[in-house]
């Protein structure tokens, strides 16, 4: 089967057809950065990761490009609204570029937590004011534009098409229903290209253009890297749901206005991350919001969030709770602990040749894993079934370790769980908790004979005691009918 995707665009699944054989370019919204990126923003990079991961899996050769928002951001995607960066320089007592920096530094940090691979082009909006003033000239010229109060906007009468996306029509709504009503639109639908007459004194960044000294509107930047970098027609653009209504809206307005053609082939938009009632809202305008540090200030680990995401397909809507990953946690354990029991049966000599060996040898059985693993991915990328036949492939006492290895290596190009690692690391640590000095172990093991002789006796009273001591100590009894073992405990 080849691989298909759900396309927002035809709202149905469509096979997958590069512009160029076997290469593929996507773009995907990058952060704005004016502050660190909550648990819900990292959903969708995770998803850009699981679809840069499986292009690559697939055979393709893959440029992703990824915009980082580092000029002045409004609160919504339409014009209205506060200057997020502007807002948090002024908060914190530094410059807009300060402020980027830092939070661009922030996300990065996340990302690599999370296994997601850097994107092929990462460009920042500040670098690129040429090209997007050189793209709103040639929609100027070709009669898209108007002046009004001293912005240039984008005039959505001039392109009829216009809400394609969203399946938007024009003549149902009425004026005002989407948003504030700017008295310098003709249309409540238009949106501004360049802004020369800011809502907001003494703007931080401001660049000359042939409209003015003044700074460009939110969407355009996506649309000038974009084509830049990908050229004017290319594969993928990704984003959140979210982005669909407005920001692609207008991306697709005023790309296909500029070049009269055809901008994108394909969209792909991954669902929200909800929190529950106890959590609230997922929104860092609340000012209070889950961080990656947060699930990692509880115990969790990286890709403990990893995992959990990647257990709903990314077009479902998965509601975070503590519980939820608790559950994501116990089961990514179980995993590695099931792995690290394989790791043990093939030495690391023998580990090493074998990891080096391509997956042509597999038995029938294995192949048989490694055709649904491909099946599943190639579903519309659908994680849950990876994990699922990952799982049934760790437990089946049909297929050898040794193929066991090779396909548990094999699908982490894709999950990027870093499982063979995080088990050889789990088996370690249990190694260390139960490794102590030849004199403490002496004295253990003089202590459960004592215990095992006052069982005997029937002197519970005194076994306890002598287990209450231990434990007091960080040593835990094991009872079983092979005898008496032990643990430490954190």
């Amino acid at each position: 089967m080849a691989l298909r995707v759900y396309n927002t665009m035809a709202r149905s699944l469509e096979e997958f057809l590069p512009i160029k054989k076997d290469e593929v370019g996507f773009y995907g919204c990058g952060p704005t950065v004016y502050n660190y990126a909550h648990i819900g923003n990292l959903r969708a990079y995770v998803f850009l990761d699981l679809l840069n991961r499986t292009f690559s899996y697939l055979g393709y050769t893959v440029n992703h490009v990824m915009n980082i928002t580092d000029i002045g951001h409004l609160t919504g995607d339409s014009d209205d609204g506060e200057d997020k960066m502007l807002k948090t320089a002024q908060e914190k007592g530094k410059t807009v570029l300060e402020i980027a920096a830092y939070y661009t530094e922030a996300f990065f940090k996340d990302i690599d937590a999370l296994n997601i691979k850097r994107p092929t082009v990462i460009c920042k909006a500040t670098d690129h004011i040429p090209e997007m003033i050189a793209l709103i000239e040639r929609l100027e010229k070709n009669g898209h534009t108007y002046m009004a109060g001293g912005n240039l906007y984008f005039d959505v009468s001039t392109f009829p098409e216009y809400g394609k996306l969203a399946r938007i029509n024009m003549d149902d709504l009425k004026a005002g229903a989407r948003i504030d009503i700017d008295e310098n639109k003709k249309n409540p639908f238009d949106f501004v290209l360049w802004f020369t007459k800011s809502k907001f004194e003494n703007q931080a960044l401001v660049w000359d253009s042939p409209w003015g000294k003044g700074y460009p509107g939110w969407h355009i930047e996506c649309s000038a890297m974009s084509m830049k970098y990908l050229g004017e027609n290319f594969d993928i653009h990704t984003g959140g749901i979210d982005h669909i209504p407005i920001h692609h809206t207008n991306e697709i307005a005023q790309s296909e206005g500029a070049t009269g053609k055809k901008w994108v082939n394909y969209w792909l938009h991954n669902e929200f991350l909800v929190l529950s009632k106890e959590e609230g809202k997922m929104s860092k305008s609340s000012g209070s919001f889950l961080r990656l540090s947060s699930l990692l200030e509880k115990g969790y680990e990286a890709l403990d969030y990893r995992f959990f995401l990647l257990g709903a397909h990314y077009r479902s809507q998965l509601a975070f709770s503590w519980q939820a990953m608790d559950s994501a946690k116990q089961s990514r354990r179980a995993l590695l602990g099931r792995i690290a029991k394989i790791l043990e049966t093939i030495t690391e000599e023998k580990r090493e040749a074998l990891l080096q060996k391509d997956l042509s040898q597999l038995g029938e059985k294995a192949r048989a894993h490694h055709k649904a693993f491909i099946s599943a991915i190639e579903d519309d990328l659908s994680s849950p079934r990876c994990l699922s036949e990952l799982q049934m492939l760790v437990k089946n006492p049909d297929i050898s370790n040794e193929e066991k290895l090779l396909l548990i290596q094999d699908f982490d190009t894709v999950l990027a769980l870093d499982l063979l690692a995080s088990a050889k690391e789990l088996t370690e640590k249990k190694e260390d908790e139960n490794t102590i000095s030849s004199e403490l172990l002496a004295e253990l093991e003089k202590r459960i004979k004592e215990r095992d002789e006052a069982k005997k006796e029937k002197d519970y009273a005194r076994a306890d005691a002598i287990r209450n001591e231990l434990l007091a100590n960080g040593i835990m009894l094991i009872d079983s009918p092979e005898g008496t073992s032990w643990k430490k405990q954190n």
